[in-house]
């Protein structure tokens, strides 16, 4: 029984029968077995508050505090009926993909969808076992596959072992194809929603071009103001400033709810969009930003308590026990991977 919805619905959730589930974010949706009663739960920009009858219990939560899944026991991307504790904290994780066969060759690649390098593979890798005690709950990427490659590779490292999924919603066969029969592999799954608007700055005329040879052709201090102004694009191209207009107000309608109601999340992403997003995050100017730099296959981290986000740097590797230490929240989490796992 759905009791109330708090300011501007984005998303969906719906159980169907036992474990059956539905779930939306925007124009994203995943169908995982139909039957039984049903139930909707509302999500909204502030957070969530609905509440059922029979075996599930109660979800209560707010831009304050919010009761989620146990994240070491059942992720709350794809809800399940275990026992649940509650929570005043998530973890966001940013990543900028690893080095890509583009960036090895000096090119100008905006919005080429090309891969990473055997380097890119393995600073993936390595980002992933700096988080491989921190919890993920839900992963978002651009559309770009050195993003989704990131992502995914990284996972490959996470202690919970959990599957990421990427969904499908291209078409309602697509929606169809892929979907999940099993409750017990829903469990062991992590959504990864692909969304173009985490795209890279789109570069113009630039891409494909050699920034060296650009710099001779234009003049370096052209190329400069191209790559390191905030409002000034190159030809045919985006400015910092519009890539922060699409980057930040998905961030603010998609991901940012899904923190509030409870998940922890990580964006797999790009130089241009990730600095768009940490401005939002840490309030710079845009004079701030334009001087930050984002190494490849870094990961930072952040911590949403209270509506805020707390900016805790990039962990140092998984065995760095001072690192998970930050919050009570990571410590709890990092202790019961250990006794799940030993």
């Amino acid at each position: 029984m759905v009791n109330a919805m708090l300011h501007q619905t984005v998303g969906t959730l719906q159980l169907l029968g036992n474990f059956g589930t539905h779930y939306e974010i925007r124009n994203n949706s995943v169908n995982l077995i139909p039957r039984g009663f049903k139930v909707e739960v509302e999500l909204s920009k502030r957070g969530i508050y609905s509440s059922w009858e029979g075996k599930l219990g109660v979800i209560r939560a707010s831009a304050s505090q919010a009761s989620v899944v146990d994240p070491v026991l059942a992720p709350s991307n794809n809800v399940t009926h275990e026992p649940r504790t509650k929570s005043n904290e998530t973890a966001l994780i940013l990543i900028r993909h690893g080095e890509s066969l583009w960036n090895e060759k000096n090119l100008f690649t905006g919005c080429v969808d090309v891969p990473l390098t055997k380097k890119g593979v393995e600073e993936a890798i390595e980002a992933g076992r700096r988080i491989s005690n921190i919890p993920v709950d839900m992963i978002f990427t651009s559309a770009l596959i050195r993003a989704q490659m990131t992502a995914m590779l990284a996972m490959t490292q996470h202690r919970r072992k959990k599957v990421p999924i990427i969904m499908h919603n291209e078409s309602e066969q697509a929606k169809a194809w892929s979907q999940i029969y099993s409750e017990e592999t829903i469990k062991q799954s992590i959504p990864v929603i692909a969304a173009w608007q985490l795209n890279e700055r789109m570069y113009g005329e630039l891409q494909g071009l050699n920034k060296q040879e650009t710099a001779d052709r234009f003049g370096k201090e052209k190329v400069h103001e191209w790559r390191r102004s905030y409002d000034i694009p190159p030809p045919d191209g985006e400015s910092l400033e519009m890539c922060a207009q699409r980057a930040v107000a998905y961030f603010k309608d998609n991901i940012e709810p899904q923190l509030q109601s409870g998940k922890s999340v990580m964006i797999a992403a790009h130089g241009n969009s990730l600095r768009s997003i940490i401005m939002y995050l840490d309030q710079l100017t845009s004079q701030e930003v334009i001087s930050l730099e984002l190494s490849t296959g870094i990961p930072m981290l952040y911590i949403f308590k209270e509506d805020n986000f707390i900016r805790r740097g990039s962990p140092v590797a998984p065995t760095e026990t001072g690192v998970y230490a930050y919050t009570r929240g990571l410590a709890q989490y990092r202790q019961k991977l250990d006794e799940m796992l030993h």
